[in-house]
């Protein structure tokens, strides 16, 4: 029997057949011309015709979809139509006679590359030029484009990596498990993978080379895939699917053991994603990206568009907190109004609250819209301002929610001298909510989308855990007491939310398909028992102690498979 390991992402135990991603589209001849029959005119159309026939089919694809794969497949929609690698290809076809595909792909490898070098989230963006250089060349050629093997039976999917868009629309009707050899824990494929409820390893070398049709054992959350399963992992994978029903329904009651109270939150974008979350149970809405009011646009939506897409979210949860983070713009996201796509370090550039200071008047609208919305509907709305760094930030947007009508100004703690400075930050707002994905990129200096990295870029980090007890302490201090919640991907880890609760933090809020996974465990443990592993893993060396010693704390994991 031979074994991979990689990082488990999404958990879940199955058995299946193995289908590779098909090889990617290849490059064409280095040199390629024109043909003697094809002016440059008519190459630079064919260009424009095929870059726009793949825009329309991702943004086609885009409009079926919801959430985090919504966002992914718009962006990568706009790299389809993105003016500097147009504009790069026309030059190879106007200058140097090259034929439509090689010049596509010349372009696409120049603002990869460069892109590449910006690092940080732009890096992320790289792939998505590559994804769209492939496409388009598939459609000059008039073959099918790189994607997801079709297939009328269920299989575990195995791939170096998936490109955004295709990650985005996996169905998990037919693939029942994803395993890639590349990629890392907080990569787009281990978020929408999480988000699908799909059983997911990242990381794991060397399993692009198993041939098709292979019977394979997947553990997503030890992060492993063995060929040839033994019967005691066919007896896991069959246990799995007896306690499936049991996770996929909460209660509707996040709770300790003993009664401490830890209401279990949803992260959405948009009206269609907190229907579905209510449907499952969330206590309210934790994160509502409302980014998607914005993507796919050249100019800023108004005040009263604005506002009816956020009453879509607010009308799904009447008289629940429904927590909404103002416009996250700049880096993985950039918007030809409010952006600048030449930044040389985009991660640690102008994004979140930041575009305010370089293009006024998008933050005070977007909180105008909020309130209006707000006072048209019972949810109980608070609002965070993404990326604060220090007390004076925290101070602007209070007065800005203030004049705007909000009545619960927030924060999210993402950058590590929020965390350090709680105290002083949360004077002036009512609540924090603790972005563990930023927050553990920038604490440990490891880019999230890297697997070499994926051992640092872990929350598990002893050093992001003691950020999140800091902030908590801080919340405390000069009789604050105000809430701390939890956002990013950490609190859909059932292990990590036990950790959580016992630092102190108030929510957690996370895809909707984690919350009867993460209230099942947390009803299994007392407020005392949590601070007990809080401790034992801020007292570990390593993450990968940290997690391992929480865990064997806690057997109902291993009992329900997570």
């Amino acid at each position: 029997m031979q074994n991979f390991q990689g990082v488990g992402v999404s958990p879940g135990r199955v058995i299946g057949t193995i289908r590779q991603m098909p090889k990617p589209v290849s490059e064409p001849p280095s040199g390629e011309q024109l043909a003697s029959s094809t002016t440059a005119e008519e190459a630079v159309a064919r260009l424009k015709t095929a870059a726009q026939s793949v825009h329309d089919e991702l943004k086609a694809r885009a409009d079926k979809a919801s959430g985090d794969g919504k966002a992914v497949l718009e962006a990568t929609a706009l790299m389809a139509k993105d003016t500097m690698l147009l504009k790069s290809a026309t030059k190879l076809i106007n200058n140097n006679g090259s034929s439509a595909e090689r010049a596509i792909w010349e372009a696409g490898a120049s603002v990869s590359e460069m892109l590449h070098n910006l690092g940080g989230y732009m890096a992320e963006r790289a792939t998505d030029v590559l994804d769209v250089r492939a496409r388009i060349v598939a459609e000059l050629r008039g073959v099918p484009a790189p994607g997801i093997p079709a297939s009328d039976t269920p299989f575990i999917l195995v791939a170096e990596d998936l490109a955004p868009a295709d990650t985005a629309t996996l169905d998990p009707a037919v693939v029942t498990a994803l395993v890639t050899s590349g990629g890392g824990p907080q990569s787009h494929t281990a978020i929408i993978a999480r988000s699908l409820g799909l059983p997911a390893v990242v990381a794991a070398r060397g399993v692009d080379e198993i041939p098709d049709g292979a019977e394979v054992f997947v553990d997503g959350a030890a992060g492993s895939l063995a060929l040839e399963p033994s019967p005691e992992q066919r007896e896991a994978a069959r246990a799995w699917l007896e306690n499936a029903a049991t996770l996929a329904v909460f209660d509707g009651n996040g709770t300790t053991a003993d009664g401490h109270l830890v209401p279990l939150l949803a992260n959405v974008g948009g009206a269609k994603d907190a229907a579905a979350a209510a449907a499952l149970g969330a206590q309210g809405v934790g994160l509502f990206r409302t980014e998607f009011c914005f993507l796919e646009r050249d100019t800023e939506p108004t005040v009263l568009e604005q506002a009816a897409a956020y009453r879509g979210v607010f009308d799904a949860f009447p008289g629940k907190k429904v927590v909404l983070r103002t416009l996250d713009a700049g880096a993985d996201k950039p918007l030809p109004f409010l952006t600048d796509a030449t930044e040389p370090n985009p991660a640690l550039g102008v994004r979140g609250y930041r575009t305010d200071f370089t293009t006024p008047g998008v933050l005070e609208r977007q909180l105008e819209a909020i309130a209006i919305a707000a006072s048209e509907s019972e949810a109980d709305v608070w609002v965070m301002a993404p990326m604060i760094s220090t007390q004076a930030e925290a101070a602007r947007f209070a007065a800005l929610c203030g004049a705007a009508g909000i009545k619960t100004p927030g924060v999210m703690v993402e950058v590590p001298s929020a965390a350090l400075t709680a105290a002083s930050v949360l004077r002036h707002v009512g609540f924090a909510s603790l972005g563990t994905n930023d927050l553990t990129q920038y604490a440990m200096a490891a880019d999230r989308q890297l697997g070499p990295l994926a051992d640092l870029n872990t929350p598990w980090q002893p050093a992001v855990l003691r950020l999140v007890q800091l902030t908590v302490a801080g919340s405390a201090e000069e009789g604050n007491n105000k809430p701390v919640g939890v956002c990013g991907e950490a609190a859909a880890d059932p292990a990590l939310a036990v950790v959580l609760v016992g630092l102190g933090v108030s929510t957690l809020s996370m895809t909707a398909r984690s919350l009867a996974a993460v209230g099942t465990v947390l009803k299994t443990v007392t407020l005392e028992q949590a601070q007990e592993l809080a401790r034992l893993a801020l007292s570990a060396p390593d993450a990968l102690d940290a997690k391992a010693w929480v865990r064997a704390k806690l057997p109902i994991l291993e009992e329900l498979g997570l």
